[in-house]
């Protein structure tokens, strides 16, 4: 009998130990765990929605990259022709400077041409007086014979 009221005693102890157990321990740790898988599921989400986050802004960095790369060689392609058209229009300006110089040069080469041959002239016709003047051995007046002195001008032309 000791055998079967130790078992019975020890089925009591044991039953009312679990109900104490199951209502009043059990049920703050279910919760905790509870608690806790649920703030392990939320990091988990919010990971792999930092992670598709994460994913998205390097698409849209890539983007923005390949965006300023095309902007940065439009740019570049339109100072390039910019450039190109100022360097068009500086030789342009230049050959056009160079062309009013070659006029200006040309027309004073004639005009300095045309004072020579004046000098010339009138160099000639000096010394042609002073030939005749010898030939004849008398002296010319240049202010008497100033007529005939200009048609030897216009003849020498």
């Amino acid at each position: 009998m000791n055998l079967n009221a130790t078992l019975i005693v020890q089925i009591v102890v044991f039953l009312a130990l679990w109900w104490f157990t199951a209502r009043f321990v059990w049920p703050p740790i279910t919760r905790a765990l509870d608690a806790r898988s649920e703030k392990i599921a939320e990091g988990l989400a919010a990971a792999d929605k930092a992670k598709a986050d994460l994913v998205a802004a390097e698409r849209r960095v890539e983007q923005e990259l390949q965006q300023a790369r095309a902007g940065a060689s439009e740019v570049r392609s339109v100072a390039e022709r910019q450039a190109a058209g100022i360097v068009e229009n500086a030789r342009t300006e230049a050959a056009q400077i160079v062309a009013a110089a070659r006029k200006a040069a040309e027309e004073e080469a004639v005009l300095a041409a045309q004072r020579a041959r004046e000098q010339l002239r009138e160099q000639v016709a000096t010394l042609a007086v002073a030939g005749a003047e010898r030939i004849l051995r008398r002296e010319i007046d240049a202010n008497r014979h100033a007529e005939l002195l200009a048609n030897l001008k216009h003849e020498l032309v």
